[in-house]
C-alpha cells in the first residue's frame, strides 16, 4: 500500500459508517465472542470477559499503528458498532479483506453497505491492483456479500485454512482495482 504511516480515515456508505474502534464498542467484541464461527476464524477473544474485549480493541488500533493493515469498526447510522472489516496488505500490489457482523446485526444488509464502501475506497490507494478475499464454502450469507460487492470467485482453494486444527478449503474471491483493470486491458 505505502512506506508511509497509515491513517485511517471515516467512510461512510449508505447504511453504515467504517470508523475507527472504540471503548464503547465492548459490547460488540463480547457479542462476536459468543458467535460459533468468529472467534475461530479472527482474533475476536473465545471469552466475552471485558478485558479481553478491550485488548481486541487496543490489537485494532496496533495494526494501523504498525502498518499491519487497516480494522475499522462497521457502525450504523446511529453511530453504534455492528461489525467489523479489515484491509490488510498481501505483497506489495494486493489487499486481502476480512470481515464480520454480529449475529443480532445480520440480514440488514450492513456486510454488503461496509464491503462496497471500503472496496471503493482501497480501490483509489495508489499500489493496489487488487483486493482479495477467503470465505468459506458452507458461508453462503458471506459469499453472497462479496458478489453482491463485485468481487468475483476464482475458485475453490483446497484445505486452505486451519479453522478449530481442521484444513478447511476456501472460496477465492477478487475484484481489481480500476487502474489495475486498465493496465490489463480489461475495461
Amino acid at each position: 500500500m505505502s512506506d508511509a504511516p497509515l491513517v485511517l480515515p471515516i467512510l461512510s456508505g449508505r447504511q453504515v459508517r467504517l470508523r475507527e474502534w472504540r471503548d464503547t464498542d465492548v459490547a460488540l467484541v463480547q457479542e462476536a465472542s459468543r458467535d460459533t464461527l468468529i472467534p475461530l476464524v479472527t482474533t475476536v477473544p473465545r471469552t466475552p470477559d471485558e478485558t479481553a474485549a478491550v485488548a481486541f480493541i487496543r490489537r485494532q488500533h496496533q495494526r494501523l499503528e504498525s502498518g499491519a493493515g487497516y480494522a475499522f469498526a462497521i457502525a450504523d447510522l446511529d453511530d453504534r458498532a455492528v461489525g467489523h472489516i479489515g484491509l490488510s496488505p498481501v505483497g506489495r500490489t494486493r489487499a486481502s479483506v476480512g470481515y464480520w457482523v454480529a449475529a443480532s446485526q445480520r440480514r440488514r444488509g450492513c456486510a454488503a453497505d461496509a464491503l462496497a464502501t471500503l472496496t471503493s475506497w482501497a480501490s483509489t490507494l495508489e499500489r493496489l491492483d487488487r483486493l482479495e478475499l477467503y470465505v468459506e464454502p458452507a458461508n453462503e450469507g458471506s459469499w453472497r456479500v462479496a458478489e453482491s460487492a463485485g468481487y468475483e470467485r476464482e475458485g475453490l482453494l483446497k484445505a486452505w485454512q486451519r479453522i478449530d486444527g481442521r484444513p478447511r478449503d476456501m472460496y477465492m474471491y477478487a475484484q481489481l482495482t480500476e487502474r489495475a483493470r486498465v493496465g490489463a486491458g480489461r475495461s
